[in-house]
């Protein structure tokens, strides 16, 4: 999905369904009104409303299948802009300037997907908004480009605070392994409503299972199968709220084998049923 390696561009499309594979530049891919898969030879990834992801150059897949219209706002940039923005911010910020990780001439980012922050859904919306105004390659249009590069380095750098608290001496092993770490934090996130083996983590990671449970709640606090149930207890509450939706049609929806199961997971969890969660939602509509 590349116009030009040389220019920085932008993809603003709505459809309900949609495949694509290629090579693609860097770039942010966001996407509103539903989710994206994407598919690498590093990992899987999928991209809801309340985050983005970030790719570096290289060969995906790309697939939407919904049923209402998702719109997609994706931001393309042209080969080395994130070495040039890099080399004009170091000259004024300490904290990348004295970075000791950098190799300013070539810089890899972590693939995965970030949560979509207020500064972030900020800059998007605005360049969405005065996106038709702008001629293409204009000083306006360029400007939004600079923008975007410059929060996503920064984000870059803050990632290295959770590549330091790895327990690894050689800091390429320590990027290495929370590389792998993310990859296994977004196959969860992508299909935590499937039935997921600790087995398929692991290997879609490139990790034993002991080494993947050890670093990965080192860096997230959790274990991959605690946030499997925060995701599915988080996407239940959605669904319950949705009066549309029976039982039986959720439980399947979040992976789980029979209703008994998804029950016991959600009260562990929140500590009344679903049936209970969604008297309670009603009582509240009305109310």
């Amino acid at each position: 999905m590349s116009k030009n390696d040389s220019t920085n561009f932008v993809l603003h499309a709505k459809s309900d369904q949609f495949y694509w594979e290629g090579i693609g530049q860097l770039s942010i891919k966001t996407f509103s009104n539903g989710k994206a898969h994407y598919k690498t030879n590093k990992g899987m990834f999928a991209v809801e409303e309340s985050r983005y992801l970030l790719l570096n150059k290289g060969s995906y897949t790309i697939s939407i299948d919904e049923t209402k219209d998702v719109e997609s706002f994706c931001i393309f940039f042209k080969d080395g802009f994130e070495a040039e923005v890099f080399n004009s911010l170091k000259e004024t910020n300490d904290n990348l300037l004295n970075d000791p990780f950098m190799d300013t001439s070539s810089i890899v980012f972590f693939d995965k997907t970030y949560h979509k922050n207020n500064t972030l859904s900020f800059q998007l919306e605005t360049f969405k908004h005065i996106l038709p105004s702008l001629e293409i390659n204009s000083v306006g249009y360029e400007e939004q480009f600079h923008k975007l590069m410059q929060y996503i380095l920064n984000e870059h750098f803050n990632t290295y605070k959770e590549v330091e608290s790895l327990s690894a001496i050689r800091t390429s092993t320590r990027e290495e392994l929370y590389r792998r770490i993310c990859i296994a934090h977004d196959y969860i996130r992508a299909y935590y409503d499937k039935t997921i083996k600790l087995n398929d983590i692991a290997r879609i990671s490139c990790l034993s299972p002991n080494h993947l449970l050890r670093t990965y709640t080192q860096i997230y606090g959790k274990t991959p199968h605690q946030h499997i149930s925060e995701f599915r207890v988080t996407k239940a509450k959605q669904l319950l709220s949705e009066l549309s939706n029976n039982m039986t049609d959720i439980t399947f929806k979040l992976g789980f084998q029979n209703p008994v199961s998804f029950s016991k997971m959600f009260k562990q969890h929140v500590g009344i049923s679903p049936k209970e969660y969604r008297k309670k939602v009603i009582l509240d509509k009305k109310n």
